[in-house]
């Protein structure tokens, strides 16, 4: 499909703009899904009548072994919730493309572009379904994008201030509890 290496945002619209069924996920190359996770997901979004849902996950190694921390998602996450928490992790999401549209799901070319896609979703009055059942191993060696937490910090505050157009001192309190949640996630 892709000969270069374009960023996570183009080469996940690429797929996102060729696919053709009623949901769709992603899957992270580093990650592993628990075999029956779309089963068992794709049951639940019919259940709660949902057209964006995400799980609970653990962290893994870089073998990918569980390390037993588990991250366990609330029952639904809104816009404002969302600014505040990092519980949306995208190997867990999956859509209902027939009720959403594949357009509404392309990513925008920006750092931490999976998150200001669940924003932008949730900024247009969506509601986010979390089902909480472990279903996602989310490997992450010591030198991953996400473990650098300065550059992460950065990511989030560009995302505030320039996708998002907070105020300052909106930014300000939003990352306080965006930081505060991201550390106790991993405690």
């Amino acid at each position: 499909l892709l000969k270069e290496n374009v960023g996570a945002a183009n080469t996940r619209n690429a797929g996102t703009e060729t696919a053709k069924g009623q949901y769709l996920c992603f899957l992270d190359a580093d990650d592993l899904w628990r075999e029956d996770k779309l089963e068992k997901q794709i049951a639940f979004m019919k259940e709660k009548k949902a057209a964006f849902s995400f799980t609970d996950y653990e962290f893994g190694d870089a073998d990918a072994i569980g390390t037993g921390k588990i991250v366990h998602v609330p029952e639904k996450i809104l816009y404002k919730q969302a600014l505040q928490n990092t519980t949306i992790f995208t190997s867990t999401v999956m859509f209902d493309v027939a009720e959403i549209g594949l357009k509404q799901l392309l990513m925008p070319d920006v750092k931490s572009e999976d998150s200001a896609l669940w924003f932008r979703l949730l900024r247009s009055g969506m509601v986010a379904y979390g089902l909480g059942e472990n279903l996602v191993i989310y490997r992450r060696p010591a030198n991953s994008l996400s473990s650098n937490k300065v550059e992460a910090i950065r990511r989030i505050w560009n995302l505030y201030r320039k996708s998002e157009g907070l105020g300052f001192f909106r930014s300000v309190y939003n990352l306080c509890f965006w930081a505060f949640r991201a550390v106790m996630r991993r405690i």
